[in-house]
């Protein structure tokens, strides 16, 4: 049995990769850049001593808790995959891709967890510096762990660090593989993407208790930490995102035609960028397109000269290169998707300077009327790095690891039918842990913090003799 559904093993083993890489994606950048709100707000109520910024730490501790612990589990089925759903690919990466893999759990994972266990249950039993500390060592686990994805995922990409031996990729550098730009660059974006993640989630939490005007000293803390967090987040991650582009026209120029749907080499000294476009595989052509002269050279090059080559050239010399085959990836998913991310990140950029600029107006315990919005705006990161993901990883097909093995090489041959109930499983598993996050979350942010305990002084009882023992 080839297919099911029309349906091939192929398929159903990209979707289900796909789908259960964005399931687990959900709690990844919450908890790099959650970790790091936290500890900022420890070490404000360390330096303070206020007993009102220690609660208000514990308080989205518990909520940093429930998000780890869901997103834990999610992550277990994804190193899986690459036994179960794709053996070529692990025959062929296993010497480089299996070394950051196992460097993350053990370098960073444990760290994580146990750190994080020694933070919240040695409250009352360590030094206030050593609780802090763990926090802090949290915060840099996380991180840690995923740099050493983030290495892996790049080298697919942009393969550097190796050499063919019997038809497998064989280690030669290991400080070059660690040091790809591609790398580096992916990081930077992706780390301040989870910046945007944590700190708007907790904008959003201030200000449903700002609002309420519950515990407005606290919140207001908060509000600014993860406003300025937000500041860096949506600003870093825009620049950092223009690099990667750049980036790609020189490393994956097939990807970035597809980026901007650039089917042919444009005529003359500049190349345009579409504003909106139609693109068509089957007619290697967009159907509608609209386009801002020149701004597609800036984009691209910092100038407002040069080029990029398009998807049709491209796909003559990727024929001429690696032989026939069909080298442009789905056009109008990666093209629009791409557009979603750009304009999340731009949406968000915007409501985080509205909100600094209200900071400097003395207006910040007020959210204002776009206090709708900012309850929404949790959505947008998530949405942002979904749709990063799907640009990215679409855009580079069909090559799994990029010009040395093509995605349909690295599938196991398995029975579709297996392939399809697993998939079936996955989605009932990750929709039910994904719901009961978001319930748990949204419950205990709404809960609110509870007041620090207030120590009555003790008072002597009095002397108190039987009736019949008085003298």
């Amino acid at each position: 049995m080839n297919e099911i559904l029309g349906f091939s093993t192929l398929d159903l083993s990209r979707f289900q990769f796909a789908t259960t890489s964005i399931f687990h994606y959900f709690f990844v950048p919450f908890t790099v850049g959650f970790a790091l709100i936290i500890a900022v707000l420890q070490t404000l109520a360390y330096r303070s001593g206020d007993p009102k910024l220690e609660n208000l730490t514990r308080f989205f501790g518990h909520l940093f808790f429930i998000n780890f612990a869901v997103g834990v589990v999610t992550g277990i089925v994804q190193e899986f995959q690459f036994g179960m759903n794709w053996q070529g690919f692990s025959n062929f990466v296993g010497n480089i891709f299996g070394i950051p893999l196992a460097l993350e759990v053990l370098m960073a994972f444990f760290l994580e967890s146990t750190f994080l266990g020694l933070w919240w249950f040695g409250k009352d039993r360590l030094p206030a510096w050593a609780s802090l500390a763990s926090i802090w060592i949290v915060a840099a686990g996380t991180t840690i762990s995923a740099f050493w994805i983030i290495i892996a995922n790049a080298w697919m990409q942009h393969p550097v660090g190796f050499e063919i031996k019997n038809g497998r990729a064989v280690m030669t550098d290991a400080w070059a593989i660690v040091t790809n730009p591609k790398g580096l660059e992916w990081f930077a974006h992706i780390w301040a993407g989870s910046l945007t993640v944590a700190a708007f989630f907790v904008l959003a939490v201030s200000a449903y208790h700002l609002r309420r005007r519950a515990n407005v000293e606290a919140f207001r803390v908060s509000f600014r930490v993860a406003l300025i967090t937000a500041l860096i987040g949506s600003g870093g991650v825009i620049l950092a995102g223009h690099e990667q582009g750049q980036s790609a026209v020189r490393d994956q120029p097939m990807k970035y035609a597809a980026f901007s749907a650039l089917w042919d080499t444009p005529d003359g000294n500049q190349m345009p960028e579409s504003l909106v476009a139609l693109p068509s595989n089957a007619a290697r052509e967009n159907r509608f397109e609209l386009s801002v002269p020149y701004v597609g050279s800036f984009l691209a090059f910092n100038n407002f000269t040069e080029k990029a080559k398009g998807i049709n050239d491209l796909q003559k010399e990727y024929e001429a290169k690696y032989g026939p085959g069909n080298y442009t990836p789905w056009v109008w998913p990666v093209y629009w998707s791409f557009r979603v991310m750009v304009g999340l990140g731009f949406l968000m950029l915007l409501v985080t300077l509205v909100y600094v600029w209200r900071w400097r107006q003395g207006k910040l315990d007020d959210p204002g009327r776009l206090y709708p919005l900012l309850l929404a705006m949790p959505l947008a990161p998530h949405l942002a790095n979904f749709s990063g993901w799907i640009a990215t990883e679409m855009g580079r097909q069909p090559w799994i690891v990029q010009g040395l093995l093509r995605t349909g090489d690295a599938v196991s041959q398995l029975n579709p039918l297996w392939v399809l109930l697993s998939l079936a499983a996955f989605w009932v598993v990750y929709l039910t842990l994904i719901g009961l996050d978001v319930f748990l979350l949204t419950r205990t942010a709404r809960a609110g913090m509870h007041e620090p305990d207030v120590e009555t002084p003790s008072v002597p009882a009095p002397d108190y003799v039987p009736e019949g023992a008085r003298a």
